[in-house]
């Protein structure tokens, strides 16, 4: 915990805007800095709720787990047998396991191989239609695959939107309430939800794409499989906590999706089903238009960083956990 002290530097010299949280030992750092609502001055705490962008996929992950573990789908569920005539041009062969890992080939709507500015405005249709995990069909149609099902790793936003529509169907339930009660509850985190974009709430920081200018027509009005949870650095502790405790899915599921499927030389890292590995170190990020997230787990050491600004937030991040590693 010594070298925390520099985060309040490395804050101040870049103008970071989010909320940083160590724990370690059994003792806790947390800071916040910059504003959650520029125009009204309302500052970051540190129970501020941010989106995770893409670290929703490790809680998407978990709730199939807990899904297979009840016996509604398995990792070996073909995305076919739930999709029916829906999604033509993804395979036959395409399995729950191989979207859990990446390695699908299903084409990308929002493709993370394209050279283009995070800010960019992507979505083919109006950001408010997107409110369910069913309206992402028109988003997902069209895209050929890159590859068969199994050849190789490419990061697949559209996959985890596609398992989120599986697990859907399979149980009968909105995705939502199926995380919310397959892996908030459980884990206690009881400030995670999915929240509409357009309905600010107190104690949510608004995301920034520019010094006054939000993320509010960029991303889906309601996230899905693939991100827009939003939750605070409290609760990203508790999951840690409840993840290894076996509190959320047994720990032989969790040694099953933190094994390594599959080694990402541009990351320098390996990935398993929903979690990034380095070392001994599991994590989750995320990076998209106003949101930068980061959260490792390595030992007896979790560290957390949360960010609801796009300028600069990611390689902030980067830095603050190099430093509190």
């Amino acid at each position: 915990m010594a070298r925390v002290a520099g985060i309040d530097a490395v804050a101040a010299e870049t103008g970071f805007s989010g909320v940083v949280r160590v724990d370690s030992g059994g003792r806790t750092f947390a800071r916040a800095y910059g504003f959650a609502h520029r125009g009204l001055r309302v500052p970051n705490t540190v129970g501020t709720s941010f989106a995770l962008a893409s670290g929703t996929k490790g809680l998407t992950a978990l709730t199939i787990a807990a899904l297979a573990e009840r016996g509604v789908l398995g990792l070996d569920t073909t995305a076919r047998s739930l999709l029916g005539d829906d999604l033509p041009l993804i395979g036959d062969e395409v399995t729950v396991e191989h979207l859990l890992a990446h390695r699908s080939g299903i084409g990308d709507y929002c493709d993370e191989d394209a050279d283009r500015p995070i800010t960019d405005h992507i979505l083919p249709v109006p950001v408010h239609e997107l409110a369910t995990t069913e309206d992402y069909l028109r988003v997902l149609d069209g895209h050929p695959p890159k590859f068969p099902p199994g050849q190789r790793f490419s990061y697949c936003n559209s996959g985890y939107v596609v398992l989120a529509l599986l697990a859907e169907r399979a149980a009968g339930r909105p995705f939502g309430e199926l995380v919310h009660d397959l892996v908030c509850v459980p884990a206690g985190m009881t400030d995670t939800a999915f929240l509409r974009s357009d309905e600010p709430a107190a104690g949510v920081a608004l995301g920034y794409v520019g010094e006054r200018r939000t993320n509010v027509f960029h991303l889906p009005v309601l996230g899905s499989g693939d991100g827009g949870i939003h939750s605070t650095a409290a609760d990203v502790h508790a999951f840690w906590t409840a993840l290894f405790a076996g509190r959320i899915v047994p720990l032989s599921r969790v040694r099953d999706l933190t094994a390594p499927r599959s080694h990402v030389q541009a990351e320098n890292m390996r990935y398993g089903l929903g979690f990034w590995l380095t070392g001994d170190a599991v994590q989750l990020e995320g990076h998209d238009a106003g949101v930068s997230f980061r959260t490792v787990h390595s030992g007896a050491t979790t560290w957390t960083v949360l960010s609801n600004t796009s300028e600069g937030a990611w390689p902030v991040a980067r830095r603050i956990t190099e430093l509190t590693a």
